[in-house]
């Protein structure tokens, strides 16, 4: 789904020496790729290709019954949670998925093979989800002071754990799948990674969840919800090993961590239109703030219990199956940066209609189900990203390039998820998310300012930054 970069890293001499052409006017001049790059098979293309589809199909099917916008957040109301605790799930998601990643990135681009890497940080989410489930055996849910305190810290192992997971990921599918497959790929791993969820999903969580204000004596059953996921991600793992992944024989030194932070900073000092896209990762990051107070909002102001998350959950894979279709027919053929645009404009509606829908509550009751649906626009997104980042420069600079998207995306719910939540206790959810939809506003103007690099074919070249 991205245009092809040359192997390893490149240089100005490099381009000179092999007759390519280079970008004028800029201070990261850089080598125009050859354009029957783009369908440049790679070793065990098809094997790896079917594997991969596997992986994504059971992440999928664990994800759902740990979603981030509707499970995790209800279960920390169970076990006592506050709106400020609420809002430390987004910044616990994206400081794992920003800051780990951008610690191992040199890691992760110097190892031979990064399947290892994707095998032990998958099998390590999974042993997350079955410590919680262990961890419910013994103490029922019930509300105490500690607990919530102990699921947050697991839930921020299990967060830094999946962002190198991602990192490894889009770094190994970048080297293993070609180029104008990728749209291909993200679509039938969402697709049938939907359908699977959302049949297991549909038939486990009414067996296990149940309202607060059942009759019979029952209880939720969230010993059995952690298991599954747990199970499902421990499969993908055990996928994932059986990649077909040649060496790579990249040698450049480890840095600590202030040097990576500084080779972020000049990543996104000397690339311009890199600069745009990780402003607009921001924006995209003030939408992730919102994601455990929609649950909230729609049984508060509705009156619905916890059997009302199986139609959200549910919807929202749906809606990423839906979305995920038109998506990655639409980026394998026209490019990311189109599809990129056309998402953060819808994403813009679910807050609004969110807000509205729950001050009518018979037709909130009864539509409510399409703000989650909507909300399956989020992964697309920034699957898009993602894709974009690596159209924008070489294999070897995709793990720097990806892990500063990612702590672009970061920063909004890591400095201002927490106070958010603490708002929406104090003056309501109105004020909070009208800020974010200005934000996200804000970024799809922004999507426009950005190059479409299948039509340029001017990646980075990397040696400019490091020289930076």
């Amino acid at each position: 789904m991205t245009s092809a970069a040359p192997e390893g890293p490149s240089s100005n001499l490099d381009a000179s020496l092999s007759g390519l052409p280079l970008r004028p006017g800029s201070a990261l001049d850089s080598p125009v790729p050859a354009a029957d790059s783009m369908s440049k098979q790679p070793l065990h293309h098809s094997r790896n290709f079917g594997l991969a589809v596997v992986y994504m199909i059971l992440m999928r099917t664990g994800w759902i019954f740990k979603t981030e916008s509707i499970i995790m957040p209800a279960v920390l109301d169970v076990i006592g949670g506050s709106g400020w605790l609420r809002g430390c799930l987004p910044m616990l998601n994206r400081f794992g998925q920003s800051v780990p990643p951008l610690l191992v990135s040199d890691q992760v681009r110097n190892s031979p093979r990064k399947k290892s890497g994707l095998f032990v940080t998958t099998l390590a989410m999974g042993f997350c989800f079955l410590a919680l489930s262990a961890i419910w055996v013994f103490t029922g849910g019930e509300k105490s002071w500690w607990l919530p305190m102990v699921f947050l810290l697991i839930y921020g192992v299990f967060f830094s754990m999946t962002g190198v997971n991602q990192l490894q990921l889009n770094t190994i599918m970048g080297k293993l799948i070609r180029v104008d497959r990728r749209g291909s790929l993200a679509l039938l791993g969402t697709v049938l990674g939907a359908i699977s969820a959302v049949l297991c999903a549909w038939y486990l969580l009414n067996l296990w969840l149940v309202d607060e204000s059942d009759v019979s004596g029952r209880q939720s059953n969230f010993v059995m919800i952690f298991a599954v996921t747990g199970a499902a991600f421990v499969a993908a793992a055990v996928v994932g090993f059986f990649l077909k992944e040649p060496p790579d024989n990249y040698t450049e030194r480890r840095r600590g961590g202030k040097d990576l932070l500084r080779a972020a900073v000049s990543t996104v000092k000397h690339d311009r239109n890199f600069r745009k896209v990780t402003i607009i990762a921001a924006c995209f990051g003030m939408y992730l703030t919102l994601f455990p107070h929609y649950q909230r909002l729609g049984r508060d102001q509705l009156g619905l219990g916890l059997t009302a998350l199986i139609p959200w959950v549910l919807a929202q894979n749906i809606g990423a199956a839906i979305f995920s279709i038109p998506a990655g027919w639409i980026a394998d053929r026209f490019g990311n940066r189109l599809v990129l645009q056309t998402m953060m404009l819808i994403l813009c509606i679910a807050p609004v209609m969110a807000l509205c829908l729950a001050r009518i509550e018979d037709v909130g009751q009864a539509w409510f189900t399409v703000v989650f649906c909507l909300l399956g626009l989020t992964p697309i997104t920034m699957r898009i990203l993602n894709n974009y980042t690596l159209e924008v420069t070489h294999n070897s600079e995709h793990p720097r390039y990806l892990s500063t998207l990612s702590i672009a995306m970061a920063v909004p719910p890591m400095v201002l998820s927490p106070l958010f939540g603490a708002l929406i206790d104090w003056v309501g959810f109105e004020f909070v998310f009208l800020i974010v939809v200005m934000c996200v506003f804000f970024g799809w103007l922004l999507a426009f300012w950005i190059d479409e690099p299948r039509q340029q074919f001017t990646p980075q070249a990397p040696d400019s930054l490091d020289s930076a």
